[in-house]
């Protein structure tokens, strides 16, 4: 089932610190100011903090059973029915945000950058892109992953340097005013997308990793880069617009970029913002699309997941169109539904594991590896 697919423990790393990325840098600050006012930088490392707990549950259980994907590892340890049972659930989880990130996309290019377009033409070019990408393997999303980080980077180097200018120390003062439960309630929505998700990387994750022993100190190093950006992000957007300003904005970041300006002559270059999400936006919807479709054909017994690509890629498309009618109906069920149903299967399964393992690791250390 293409499990001789092999990348290297940098590639890895590239993939976990994108993923961590995604759609944090547009939509978190926003979020975070809502609740935690200017002190909203300080949850997202506190966050961050608390998503290495997350990410080292991920990389116990990955141990375990190294030559196995998350569905594999499902049923060895669940019995066959109950652990397809859950990989289902696991498989909705990860189909349902590859849609909602492809709505993500649609709404935010049809909104700022081509209010002329469809967006049904939108998410379906996205879409022929993603599937591009899963039918091409692992081995190619990575490679490609390579180039486009150090695009990201250059990027985010230019954001952060002509931005620097604009900022007021004053709109992140009096620093900890929001108090110590206020932080930790709000670092919830910032845990569930940076750390909690992440649980879709255990479907390549070691199993496809060239150097097993190292994969976990990618894991960690990606997740703490991608985290380190998204706290610049959080801080740039509440110095320079405020903290209620920061609240108030759908893509704060990207109001952050139209506030360049460098002596009258560099300014309006918010593209560099829309291409830093696209990028990272790209490669998390395109593993959450990999786990979904590798997913399905490992419950189902199928030697070769490429068949499904096209079906499910269509389907996504679709889904992407009617499954938010509004961006307000979207926030709401991403605090709500989304919130529950990512603890529920990257937090809550992850230990539901570990207490079964605990109670059969014997008859499990016994039983074979077998795919």
């Amino acid at each position: 089932m293409m499990q001789n697919a092999k990348i290297s423990t940098y590639q890895f790393l590239i993939l976990v610190t994108l993923f961590t990325i995604g759609t944090s840098i547009l939509i978190v600050p926003s979020g975070l100011a809502a609740k935690a006012k200017h002190d909203a930088w300080i949850v997202a490392i506190v966050g961050m903090v608390i998503g290495l707990v997350v990410i080292g549950l991920f990389c116990l259980i990955a141990q375990w059973f190294p030559h196995l994907t998350f569905i594999q590892m499902n049923e060895m340890i669940l019995g066959k029915w109950l652990g397809k049972g859950v990989s289902l659930l696991f498989v909705f989880m990860s189909f349902i945000y590859a849609s909602s990130l492809l709505f993500y996309s649609g709404t935010f290019l049809n909104t700022h950058l081509l209010p002329n377009t469809p967006m049904a033409s939108l998410n379906i070019l996205m879409a022929i892109i993603i599937v591009m990408g899963v039918h091409l393997g692992l081995e190619t999303i990575a490679r490609s992953a390579e180039i486009f980080i150090l695009v990201f980077f250059v990027l985010f180097f230019f954001l952060v340097l002509f931005i620097s200018p604009e900022v007021k120390f004053e709109n992140v003062q009096p620093i900890f005013e929001a108090g110590t439960k206020t932080v930790i309630q709000s670092t919830f929505p910032f845990i569930e997308v940076t750390s909690v998700n992440a649980i879709v990387l255990l479907m390549f994750f070691p199993v496809n990793v060239n150097n097993r022993k190292q994969a976990s100190k990618s894991f960690f190093i990606g997740y703490i880069i991608g985290g380190i950006v998204i706290i610049i992000f959080t801080f740039l957007s509440v110095s320079v617009l405020g903290a209620y300003s920061t609240a108030a904005e759908v893509f704060p970041s990207y109001e952050l970029a139209k506030r360049i300006n460098i002596g009258d002559f560099i300014q309006r270059i918010e593209a560099l913002m829309a291409g830093l999400w696209i990028i990272a936006l790209y490669f998390k919807t395109t593993i959450y699309f990999y786990a979904s479709v590798l997913g399905i054909a490992q419950i189902l017994n199928l030697k070769d997941y490429r068949p499904l690509i096209v079906p499910l890629g269509m389907i996504a498309a679709v889904l992407s169109l009617v499954i938010y009618p509004n961006v307000v109906y979207q926030q709401n069920w991403n605090q709500t539904t989304g919130i529950f149903l990512s603890f529920s299967i990257g937090v809550f399964l992850p230990l539901l594991l570990v207490a079964v393992y605990a109670i059969r690791k014997k008859q499990l250390k016994k039983a074979p590896e077998s795919s």
